[in-house]
Formats: C-alpha cells, sequence, structure tokens
C-alpha cells in the first residue's frame, strides 16, 4: 500500500511542472490581455464604421456616432437602489443620458430626433449594452417605454 501511494506521489510531482507551465502560461496570456485590451477599447471610439468626423467651421470637427438610442426612468428596475442619482454621483434630469463609451460630462446632440437640443452624458448602462448604446431618461416610465427602441447618430460636441 504504501509503494502504491509513493508511487502516485512521484507521478504527481513528475506532472506538476507541467501543470505550472500551463499556469504560468494563462497568467502571461491574461497579462498581455490586460495590455492590449485597453488599446481595443480606444479603437472602438474610433471604430469608422459607427463614427465619423463632420467639418462645423473651417477649424473645427465634431464627431458624428450611429448609435441604438433607448430610453429609461427612475425605476429600481431600471436602475440600481439609488434611481435618482447618476452614475456620475449626480441627480437625473431632462436631458441626462447613459452610455458606456463616451466619458461623464461629454455633451452631445441627437439631431435626427431632437434637433439643437444638448444632453450630457452622466450615466452609465449595464455593461451588457456595449458601448454603441444611449439611454435616455425620461421623468415618467410610460414616456419610457413608448420612447422605443432607435437608431440615431448623435454628435459629440466636448468630452
Amino acid at each position: 500500500m504504501n509503494i502504491h501511494i509513493l508511487k502516485n506521489n512521484a507521478i504527481l510531482r513528475e506532472k506538476t511542472p507541467l501543470i505550472g507551465s500551463i499556469l504560468a502560461g494563462i497568467i502571461v496570456g491574461i497579462c498581455l490581455l490586460g495590455i492590449i485590451m485597453p488599446q481595443a477599447t480606444n479603437a472602438d471610439f474610433a471604430n469608422t464604421t459607427n463614427a465619423s468626423y463632420v467639418a462645423k467651421n473651417a477649424n473645427e470637427t465634431q464627431k458624428t456616432i450611429k448609435v441604438v438610442i433607448t430610453a429609461y426612468s427612475s425605476t429600481p428596475d431600471q436602475t440600481d437602489d439609488t434611481p435618482f442619482i447618476t452614475a456620475s454621483g449626480g441627480y437625473v434630469g431632462d436631458g441626462i443620458v447613459a452610455n458606456n463609451m463616451l466619458p461623464f460630462g461629454t455633451k452631445i446632440k441627437i439631431p435626427a430626433l431632437y434637433g439643437d437640443k444638448i444632453f450630457v452624458v452622466e450615466d452609465r448602462m449595464n455593461k451588457r449594452m456595449g458601448n454603441y448604446r444611449m439611454d435616455i431618461w425620461f421623468p415618467e416610465r410610460a414616456q419610457a417605454v413608448n420612447f422605443g427602441v432607435k437608431t440615431a447618430e448623435i454628435v459629440v460636441l466636448e468630452s
């Protein structure tokens, strides 16, 4: 019986360097992803299929991005346990939008839907929604439901 246990321990010791090498390879791979992924995220923002640049005048450009636009209201099932506070720490209100790609404080327009009305990114969406989605805040749930789902270009004014 003791011989059998020694044999199993010897086999385990022989396989341990292989398992260690595999684990080391996985760890190195994860570290490399940590270096590569932020660059891919930044590249998403400059994605030419969803973003383009429009000249405002001879010296300025505005970025336009095609996004899917939905709506939300301040109900716990659509937000979190603090439905009236945005992810940036402020309060919800007219002109507040949620987006995962643009920094807080970024001002945007949605010309096709709202003309020259200016919106400000102050909230975030669930990560599963990705970057090219935008949620407009409405004071009433019925208004958010009635808004539905739309696709439109946003114009990024500043970030």
